[in-house]
């Protein structure tokens, strides 16, 4: 199973491993609960190097990423970064990715670590000539800063911060940097890529500089805070952007795969749609759990205790969609109530 290049440093601090997209990656250090709470009054830095990126450039770069992409790449500038799906024929989400726009005819796709595979396969079969696709997760370590005090830790590391959705290039250590005001956790923060050789120095970097080490889940419980989805959960294959609620991730102004059954969908209606929910208490929704509401059925696809509320959040599919404010969930053979609630469950 694959590891992240600099796993000795995570050794060294006591972290905890587990699978994640079939990577061997720190799970945690300190614990949970004390991981998510560093991030929400501090700043946290996660390892995140089984995250996919691949580099397209070339005059036909552009084009590509509008036609394979549901929102509109052309619509920002370089310099600039966006988050997006690739969609089957159907309509349903086959990955959600953040694109990086670094120069005039140069991006950086990143798709979630399971599905990079897929997704730039099918990028290289659509792309023209005088385009190139190049892998570039095998050589680098890729790092995010995460908390209200990321911006200065990072700007103490680097030299720059890059603001919200932009993107920054540099040196650093031996060689270069590339970061992006992007992230996980509903935070303020910075995604950083540097050479494999420079990660194991920078991630020492930013734990001097008061960044404390978290592992991947707490980046979990802070994601499902601000009804962030997460693929494999709560979007796949056979889920569209409307039915999870993301009609605004699609732009209807180009042209993309998946379009045309969109705008079916749209025309007919939703056969199902996502609901988050709160729940009095501190006992966990889990995934699987049955949901109930009216004429409307479902389970949960991501539930959990919010450290930050101090009870439970999550969200599930329900069909039909329903009409009501109140659900009630199976909690391990007893039907509690729930309440509809809108995201974020944690308002910033």
């Amino acid at each position: 199973m694959p590891t992240t290049p600099i796993r000795t440093s995570h050794e060294d601090l006591g972290a905890r491993f587990t699978d994640f997209g079939g990577w061997d990656m720190p799970l945690q250090y300190e614990g949970v609960i004390a991981e998510h709470t560093a991030v929400r009054s501090g700043a946290g830095v996660f390892d995140v190097t089984h995250l996919g990126r691949f580099e397209v450039s070339g005059p036909g770069a552009l084009q590509l990423l509008r036609q394979m992409l549901c929102n509109d790449i052309a619509k920002v500038e370089p310099g600039r970064a966006q988050y997006t799906m690739a969609l089957t024929d159907n309509g349903g989400v086959e990955d959600d990715i953040i694109v990086w726009w670094i120069d005039e005819e140069r991006f950086w796709v990143m798709p979630n670590g399971v599905n990079f595979a897929e997704v730039m396969e099918r990028f290289r079969q659509s792309a023209p000539d005088d385009t190139v696709l190049r892998p570039v997760r095998e050589q680098t370590v890729l790092l995010a800063v995460q908390g209200p005090d990321a911006p200065g830790i990072v700007e103490s590391v680097l030299g720059t911060v890059p603001g919200r959705f932009r993107v920054e290039r540099g040196n650093w250590g031996e060689d270069w940097f590339i970061a992006a005001g992007t992230g996980y956790t509903g935070e303020r923060g910075s995604e950083i890529c540097v050479s494999e050789g420079d990660g194991a120095k920078l991630w020492e970097a930013l734990v001097a500089a008061g960044a404390v080490p978290c592992g991947l889940g707490s980046r979990d419980t802070l994601r499902l805070e601000m009804g962030y989805p997460l693929w494999g959960q709560d979007l796949d294959e056979t889920i569209s952007p409307l039915e999870a609620g993301l009609s605004w991730v699609v732009d209807w102004d180009h042209e993309f795969v998946g379009k045309a059954a969109l705008e079916q969908q749209k025309e007919e209606g939703l056969g199902k749609k996502l609901v988050s929910f709160t729940m009095d208490g501190r006992r966990p929704p889990r995934p699987g759990y049955a949901m109930r509401s009216g004429e409307s059925s479902g389970t949960i696809s991501s539930g959990n205790f919010s450290p930050s509320l101090g009870y439970g959040v999550g969200m599930g599919y329900m069909s039909p969609p329903p009409g009501e404010t109140a659900l009630e969930i199976d909690m391990r053979g007893t039907w509690t109530a729930a309440t509809v609630t809108k995201p974020p469950f944690l308002k910033k």
